[in-house]
């Protein structure tokens, strides 16, 4: 028999359900995770019992979900969701089942499941109960459809992203039925909330397969929600630069950057503009010029349309304003581009730079990466040494000029803007004695 380690206070939730008559199983995602080695991050029950039968065999419980049969058993200040097995009554949406109606059969539970790897159950007792192959396809490394591909994404649009998702962190392939599906139902994605796509979309971008977005491209998904880089997929590069088009440029920059969410969003949207700046010379040379800028207004439309929070769109927009952002490699040069780009971000910043020549052709490439180091290692010095590269580390305040003798106004905003970009260039006059000698009142 097939085994996994279920922690001991799941154990505790399942055996008290089975001591008292009812079926009870680990479910789903954790029961997938297990068998392939990795941490779930929840575990989660289903069981034959009512939800106020449930309710009845624990002390402390809240309702979680219960018109959904959900509920959650506190154990020790630790919550786990028991649900109810169920069927889902007739989609109309492509989001909702117009009801659930709860049963005693596990089969009928399983059966409403999206994919065959989480419609898997495993408790001590009866060991795995696996009525669609899904360790089968946990082996082969297949998203599969449980049943009928189309009926799936046609009850909730979003399993299409997800088995996208699923895809690209795991490292698994779409089964054929299940891909024809995808691309059949991909319209239907039109119903699917901003919020749930951006999700999907974050754990897609920070897997270790983000390049899978090139399926959903291909599939026609990635039109309903993310044109733009449609029309990114179709532009070509004629530059020496470049050797792929602007959206296989975007997937490999994603290959080049770490699983964070600020940074892959960034690479996904650096050069989402240049489609709409191209231009040919007389050569046959492409150019892109203002292709940041650009790009940095798309990210903030594309963004605010998916409902990402404000920071996200501040802290993305701005470093895909400055990707490309070439400096002289020079302390003063550096410290007013920390200063331009933010202390928080120039790290990112130079994430991003790597990723964006690290994707590109070879043409210049050790120039390219020899002019990053050289930034780089000017800003590590400059850090280090704490020079100012912004008004909060100004050895002088508002206050202070008020004390010199400075009238209250916009006057005071100046002067002090007045004496950073006097710093930036000369970082060793940051003293107040030697800045409150250069008022002229």
């Amino acid at each position: 028999m097939v085994e996994i380690q279920i922690p001991e206070k799941v154990n505790k939730i399942i055996h008290t359900l089975q001591e008292h008559g009812y079926e009870a199983y680990a479910v789903g995602g954790c029961v997938r995770d297990s068998f392939l080695g990795r941490e779930p991050m929840d575990w989660d029950i289903t069981t034959s019992a009512m939800p106020e039968e449930t309710k009845a065999l624990f002390p402390h419980t809240f309702d979680t979900g219960i018109e959904h049969g959900t509920i959650t058993v506190l154990l020790d200040h630790e919550g786990f969701e028991v649900t109810t097995y169920r069927v889902d009554g007739k989609y109309e949406d492509s989001r909702h089942p117009k009801e659930v109606i709860f049963v005693r059969n596990l089969q009928e539970d399983l059966l409403r499941r999206d994919f065959t790897i989480n419609a898997m159950a495993y408790n001590e007792k009866e060991g795995l109960v696996d009525i669609f192959g899904g360790m089968d396809d946990l082996r082969a490394g297949i998203i599969r459809c449980v049943g009928n591909a189309q009926a799936r994404f046609s009850e909730d649009a979003l399993r299409i992203l997800r088995g996208i998702r699923f895809a690209a962190q795991l490292g698994f392939e779409l089964e054929d039925e299940t891909r024809e599906g995808m691309r059949l139902l991909a319209p239907t994605l039109r119903k699917i909330s901003a919020e749930r796509i951006q999700v999907e979309l974050v754990k897609t971008l920070t897997s270790s397969r983000p390049d899978l977005l090139r399926e959903a491209w291909k599939l026609g998904i990635t039109k309903e929600f993310l044109p733009e880089f449609d029309l990114a997929m179709e532009t070509t590069q004629e530059t020496v630069h470049h050797m792929y088009t602007v959206g296989e440029h975007i997937l490999h920059t994603l290959l080049k950057v770490r699983p964070d969410r600020i940074l892959c969003l960034t690479m996904l949207l650096h050069d989402i503009g240049k489609p709409y700046m191209k231009t040919m010379d007389a050569d046959g040379v492409a150019h892109f010029k203002g292709h940041p800028e650009k790009s940095s207004e798309l990210a903030n439309e594309i963004l605010h349309r998916l409902k990402f929070d404000n920071d996200t769109i501040r802290k993305v927009t701005k470093l895909v304003r400055y990707h490309d952002h070439r400096m002289p490699v020079t302390p003063a040069h550096v410290r007013r581009a920390v200063h331009e780009i933010g202390e928080d971000l120039f790290p990112l910043y130079l994430e991003v730079r790597r990723a964006d020549v690290a994707a590109q052709s070879m043409y210049q490439h050790k120039e390219k990466v020899a002019d990053i180091d050289g930034v780089e290692k000017l800003y590590h010095e400059i850090m280090e040494r704490k020079e100012c590269v912004s008004l909060k580390m100004l050895a002088v305040t508002g206050k202070d000029l008020i004390a010199a003798g400075m009238k209250p106004g916009k006057e005071i905003g100046q002067m002090l803007e007045h004496f950073l970009d006097l710093v930036l260039e000369h970082p060793e006059l940051n003293q107040k004695e030697e800045l409150l000698k250069r008022i002229e009142l």
